[in-house]
């Protein structure tokens, strides 16, 4: 028979309130009251009745992960960091993609609120800083954490300093001899291809090389869009000797191009990306990029979400570490 509630508070010896308070990550629980309760949960197997839940708490005990991004690498890896929380802290998690045309938007909003009622939202680039999204919540005074939004100042959830990270992805490449360095952009409302540029830009100017924009194409985040952008700065006269993508998936596309034309990688072009999504590790050569704990943030990310959840006022933005990887795709470039 499935354990119930009373039975964890008879084996912990607790109020079944008690037990509830501990469930739910309440705080000012006694941290030996903690363990015992948990103690019990894991003896009797118990796992919450989310339906019982959601009636006797006025909550769905569901969030939504709200997303429009392009890269299947980088949801998939938030994705995952998102269960993880909301399993630990008994939550369900639903998908909910919001289409791009302005009214469909909201559309979109309304159908997963009717459906799901979900407590509150995580949102993703590049709809944390999306004005319909934005404006849908809060007049709703729904609960959210945002990733990477541009101006985190007022909002919950996690971030990482992108600017500095490409600034010294781009530095190693200098110091391996390039002094040609494409960058492919990505879509112009996501704030991670500002920061991202501004980082090649300040490396750039920081190392003594003029920028020149010839080198600098406009991609879309995706594996295609970067096959299309990667063969623009391959046409060019004099194309570049590295190619820094601003995703791991369009360095793919990079990569892909260079391979059609004949050229070896990194021995013609040297290509990085950035994230360290698996793509980055099951492509050869593997990619020499910047290392988001993408996973590691969506579950700050939902964190954040819960504790606003259970209290107004609680949640912050959480700042997360990056790591510069080099791998196979970059070597000193060849004498030309």
């Amino acid at each position: 028979m499935r354990s119930r509630i009373e039975d964890v508070a008879a084996v912990a010896g607790v109020s079944m309130k008690t037990v509830s308070r501990v469930l739910n990550n309440e705080p000012n629980v006694r941290e030996e009251m903690r363990q015992r309760v948990m103690k019990a949960v894991d003896q009797l197997q118990y796992r919450p009745n989310l339906s019982a839940r959601s009636l006797a708490g006025q909550r769905s005990y569901v969030i939504a992960l709200v997303y429009n991004n392009p890269s299947r690498n980088y949801l998939m890896e938030i994705q995952s960091g998102m269960l993880d929380a909301c399993r630990d802290n008994h939550y369900n998690l639903v998908l909910a993609p919001v289409g791009a045309p302005k009214q469909r938007k909201a559309d979109d909003l309304k159908v997963v609120f009717e459906h799901f009622a979900p407590d509150g939202v995580v949102l993703i680039p590049p709809l944390t800083d999306d004005p319909v999204v934005l404006e849908f919540l809060e007049q709703r005074e729904v609960p959210f954490a945002c990733i990477a939004p541009k101006h985190p100042d007022d909002r919950i959830g996690v971030m990482m300093d992108e600017t500095a990270a490409v600034r010294e992805l781009i530095a190693g490449l200098v110091a391996q001899g390039h002094r040609r360095i494409g960058h492919i952009k990505g879509p112009p409302a996501h704030g991670a291809c500002q920061w991202r540029y501004k980082g090649y830009k300040d490396a750039l100017r920081a190392s003594g090389l003029e920028y020149d924009a010839d080198l600098v194409v406009q991609g879309a985040f995706s594996f295609e869009s970067g096959i299309e952008a990667g063969n623009r700065l391959l046409d060019l006269r004099r194309p570049p000797t590295a190619i820094f993508a601003a995703n791991d998936d369009m360095a793919a596309g990079v990569i892909r191009a260079a391979c059609e034309r004949g050229l070896a990688v990194p021995r013609d072009i040297s290509v990085c990306g950035f994230d360290d999504t698996p793509i980055a590790r099951h492509i050869y050569p593997a990619l020499t990029t910047v290392r988001q704990p993408t996973s590691e943030m969506g579950r700050l990310a939902t964190l954040q979400l819960l504790a606003r959840i259970r209290t107004a006022d609680a949640g912050s933005m959480v700042h997360v570490e990056h790591e510069v990887l080099f791998r196979e795709s970059t070597q000193p470039p060849a004498r030309r």
